[in-house]
């Protein structure tokens, strides 16, 4: 070969291999379980490229019902392929933190878990450092300067109960009554659950005690439990059928769900209000990524579509033409996670920046003249919570 070919040649492979550079996809080479934003996988079209090969997400504690996450469990298997494996439904933020510490099947291991805040410090070391494309909506009060943990949403404690139950409570000092006899409950141990930490809050704060002083609260639960009012289960759906309670504590956001639940799969009507005499918020609940999450990149797709603010079309209302658009105009089309909040009641963290909302139920009652709303701090809830180790197996 001449030397004029000899360079020709070297000259078109150089072409070709820099073309080959260019259309290899950004997600070769790319540890989805070091990746710290959707830049490290090339763009989120990369990184739905990516979820999609593992085609798995791991949840735990997260029931379909649960702030409207059915929905958006749906767009996951639908619009990206990824199919659902969701574990303990009904389990506790302590159980959350447990199952990634204790789980030895990688394969099981939770990728993701949604905790209340006053359970993050107990999770030192589990999380990975992740910021989704909305971080800046995020209030930096509600996220870690690392970006392994961030809060979602929150609400405020509702009350529920059985139109069979007379007479209708309306409050919780109402609750004391003994034609309540076996029928209240609430979501579970206080000193694991957060939706129950706060539902003791509320108790507090109605008794006349107040997020500084939850011992009112306590000393009702123990009255309550001594007459038979109380029921100590855990107030889900399966308890509920099994005619266990009829009147609970919930979050708001959840009231649409079990209403639903209890009419198509029991025939009962349940009704919600918030009780005259407590309103009291929680805390946003928690998103983080497992740092040993047996699917990292559908892990990580999960958190940027939580976090979404889109409003767009749902799982059913998705076309064969949708599903054919490349990865990133389809993420961009699909409802986003913080409107699926909305779609439930619940308030989304990144509220004060959304712009285009969908329609909140309106199941819930809002009674007149309720009291001004409080939160307690995360600093009271630890408080709350060290107290509750030791008078809560008093009650």
């Amino acid at each position: 070969m001449s030397k004029k070919l000899k360079v020709i040649s070297a000259a078109a492979g150089i072409v070709l291999a820099s073309t080959a550079l260019a259309v290899m996809p950004a997600t070769a080479g790319v540890n989805a379980s070091k990746a710290t934003s959707a830049a490290s996988f090339g763009g989120i079209g990369n990184l739905i490229k990516a979820a999609k090969k593992e085609g798995t997400l791991n949840l735990i504690a997260t029931p379909r019902d649960w702030a409207n996450y059915g929905a958006a469990m749906d767009i996951m298997t639908k619009a990206f392929g990824i199919k659902i494996v969701s574990d303990n439904p009904n389990g506790s933020s302590a159980q959350e933190l447990a199952a990634i510490r204790t789980t030895k099947n990688m394969e099981k291991m939770p990728d993701v878990v949604d905790i209340g805040l006053s359970y993050v410090a107990d999770a030192g070391g589990l999380f990975a450092n992740y910021r989704v494309q909305t971080w800046n909506d995020i209030p930096k009060i509600w996220k870690s300067p690392v970006g392994n943990w961030y809060g979602a949403y929150t609400g405020s404690i509702a009350m529920c109960y059985d139109t069979s139950v007379s007479p209708a409570p309306t409050s919780i000092a109402s609750l004391d009554n003994i034609a309540y006899k076996n029928m209240f409950a609430i979501q579970g141990d206080p000193t694991a659950a957060q939706q129950a930490l706060i539902s003791v809050f509320a108790v507090s704060v109605a008794m006349g005690g107040s997020v500084k002083n939850i011992q009112p609260g306590i000393d009702f639960f123990h009255k309550l439990k001594s007459q038979g009012i109380y029921v100590p289960v855990v107030a889900d759906p399966a308890a509920f059928a099994a005619g266990s309670f009829k009147i609970f504590l919930t979050w708001d956001y959840n009231a649409p769900g079990f209403i639903a639940t209890a009419k198509s799969a029991l025939g009962k009507t349940v009704k919600c209000t918030y009780p005259k005499d407590a309103l009291v918020a929680g805390t946003p609940y928690v998103l983080a990524i497992n740092k040993t999450a047996p699917h990292p990149a559908a892990a990580r797709l999960w958190e940027e579509l939580m976090f979404s603010k889109t409003n767009g079309k749902l799982a059913e209302d998705l076309t064969a033409a949708d599903l054919a658009l490349p990865p990133a105009e389809l993420f961009a089309l699909v409802m986003g996670g913080q409107n699926v909040f909305v779609s439930s009641g619940a308030t989304p963290i990144t509220d004060a920046a959304m712009k285009d909302k969908v329609a909140p139920p309106t199941s819930l009652i809002v009674p007149s003249g309720m009291p001004k709303s409080v939160l307690p701090t995360l600093a009271q809830q630890t408080v709350a919570i060290t107290k509750l180790k030791t008078a809560w197996s008093k009650i």
